[in-house]
């Protein structure tokens, strides 16, 4: 088989609902249209075990479909022992991700962005336009040819967080939750062990310390729908956030990242000459 190209985690907490629906589609769009080969990482972050059995079986038919068609894709599933949180799900899917891959991303659970556009990521992610770029990152911006539909409530919290994201750490993007985000393995590899945060806020320690590390970054304005049933909690996670932010930013003031030459193949991010 040929060996993956990304490797993209789903994080699922009690998704037995619309994580199978989700599969079925990655599983068809993927079939249907030609793409670099993708390995799908789908963690379990200690879901209750009627939503784990439909998430495993889920899992289970994809890979059995991909196999039948002989498919350079494929469908993994990894239980995490018990619930820690989005960014530690995503973690511990990368830590099982292939070791030749050219791209470590991840993905919401629940359809927001659907197949097709994830498809459409994947395939930029192998064209020219991503070859200066370090990391690839979705973002809900509404402009001429996407299509965003978003609660009021959770667009507005969401501005006045991405606000004061910029106001701490000046990384100067539009959207830094948006549910999806590829970055270079050989760059994200050597933070693994320095990535700490367990829920919402492993984007932005990510871009921080990519940051840090020169990477080179690209928004893709994509189409985005807001399906209900996010584990959001208006209000409490907005003021957990911002304690966060702050926290965050102390924490990260004393952070000292491998140097790229220790931790990189030589030549650089992409062990180019």
């Amino acid at each position: 088989m040929q060996a993956p190209s990304v490797s993209v985690v789903i994080p699922a907490y009690n998704e037995g609902q619309r994580l199978p629906r989700f599969v079925a589609e990655l599983t068809r769009v993927f079939l249907e249209r030609s793409a670099p080969p993708v390995e799908f990482v789908v963690v379990d972050d200690g879901s209750t075990p009627e939503h784990a059995e439909l998430q495993r079986a889920s899992v289970n038919e994809a890979q059995a479909r991909l196999t039948s068609e002989a498919s350079p894709h494929q469908f993994t599933y990894v239980a995490a022992p018990r619930n820690q949180g989005k960014g530690s799900a995503i973690r511990l899917g990368w830590r099982h991700a292939s070791a030749g891959v050219a791209w470590l991303a991840f993905l919401d659970a629940d359809g927001a962005i659907n197949a097709e556009e994830f498809h459409r990521l994947v395939e930029l992610s192998a064209s020219g336009t991503a070859k200066n770029v370090d990391v690839l990152a979705g973002s809900r911006i509404l402009m001429a040819g996407r299509r965003v539909v978003r609660n009021l409530h959770r667009h507005l919290q969401g501005r006045i967080f991405a606000t004061l994201t910029d106001a701490n750490f000046k990384l100067h993007f539009y959207d830094t939750q948006c549910g999806v985000k590829f970055v270079r393995a050989d760059l994200l590899r050597p933070l693994l062990d320095v990535l700490q945060e367990q829920r919402w806020l492993l984007d932005v320690e990510l871009l921080v310390l990519l940051k840090r590390q020169g990477a080179r970054f690209l928004e893709v304005p994509i189409d985005w729908e807001d399906f209900g049933g996010s584990k959001v909690i208006p209000g409490l996670d907005a003021a957990r956030m911002l304690w966060g932010l702050m926290r965050l930013r102390r924490r990260l003031e004393r952070v000292s990242l491998p140097t790229l030459r220790d931790a990189l193949p030589e030549g650089g991010p992409h062990g180019q000459q």
